[in-house]
């Protein structure tokens, strides 16, 4: 449902137009320096307005520390961090009652929840809780102290020239996918639990749990299948598991083996485009003619590579602690 880990519980909540958003982490140690200031740098990379070809919609993403933090320290307690929505119009969704979007939750959601579903904004299913998961990977990446993990947009529109793939989007005023490639060094060798918890498994877990997400590649990917097997091994060099190649992008059997971790996600268009579509009209049970209005990204995927680095970290600190690499008073 609304929860993820096993020693790191991570549990988030609200909606797009609703009060606050917010995220309640269970099972961080006690002693970990922890200020507001410490979540700014990873909030800016998310926000909107601040980016060409991002919603205008600007929040102040402010955390506010509820519970879990005493005098710059963590406490042992639960975690609890909300975010207030302030900057919303919610009279922008009012067609939407009658017109789901063609590619949103709009219409899975209605008939899931009997129309008493939140549908401001996307409600539950927006892009504007992600706020929360970053709040929550900050903290993660706080824990894993020296592993560094980097994400960045490689891929806008089907084009490697971000700038000319953005530029494309607001030309056709249309909306554009991307490619999210993440990298994670310095990691232990035997990360991950054998078949279910396989350090792909639960990345992926995360990964899909971010709206807009497609899909997901490690290492090669779907270029492997196209490979012999000979070609696709990496060699072995020492007695440390430094390989010669990285093909499998640092994973075999579900662990770690000490090499760079290196996935990719795919990111598809926001569905929220300005370009007129013909949609089903659940009012006259006709398809007509629609258009979205209000705030959208033209590409989503522009903010996503702080989250990707978020959930990353949610899932590598959870194996950690699985395996008591982290101490329970730091």
């Amino acid at each position: 449902m609304n929860e993820f880990g096993r020693l790191l519980r991570t549990t988030i909540f609200g909606e797009s137009h609703g009060e606050a958003v917010g995220i309640c982490l269970q099972g961080v140690p006690a002693g970990l320096s922890l200020q507001s200031s410490d979540f700014e740098a990873d909030l800016e990379r998310r926000k909107g307005g601040i980016q060409k070809g991002t919603t205008p919609r600007k929040e102040e993403d402010i955390p506010l520390l509820k519970s879990g933090v005493f005098n710059g320290k963590t406490t042992g307690a639960p975690i609890l961090i909300l975010f207030e929505n302030n900057n919303i119009r919610s009279t922008d969704y009012d067609q939407q009652r009658s017109f789901p979007r063609p590619g949103h939750a709009d219409f899975v959601a209605e008939k899931k929840y009997g129309g008493f579903q939140d549908y401001r904004g996307g409600g539950h299913f927006s892009g504007r809780l992600t706020v929360a998961l970053v709040a929550a990977g900050v903290i993660a990446k706080k824990l894993l102290q020296k592993i560094n993990i980097h994400a960045s947009l490689i891929e806008a529109g089907g084009i490697n020239n971000i700038s000319e793939g953005l530029a494309r989007a607001i030309e056709a005023k249309d909306s554009i996918g991307g490619i999210v490639e993440c990298k994670v060094d310095h990691l232990p060798i035997g990360l991950g639990e054998p078949f279910f918890d396989s350090v792909e498994s639960l990345i992926a877990h995360l990964a899909f749990a971010i709206p807009a997400i497609k899909g997901i590649e490690f290492g090669d990917g779907f270029s492997s299948a196209k490979m012999f097997g000979s070609e696709h091994n990496d060699a072995i060099e020492n007695a440390q598991g430094k390989t010669k190649t990285n093909h499998a992008g640092g994973i075999n059997g579900g662990l770690t083996n000490g090499n760079e971790l290196i996935f990719r996600v795919a990111v598809k268009p926001t569905s929220s485009t300005p370009q007129m579509q013909q949609s089903w009209n659940k009012e006259t049970q006709e398809v007509a003619p629609f258009s979205v209005k209000g705030r959208h990204d033209l590409c989503i995927a522009l903010r996503v590579p702080v989250i990707i680095e978020a959930i990353t970290a949610l899932v590598l600190a959870d194996l950690m602690m699985l395996e008591q690499r982290i101490p329970r008073i730091l």
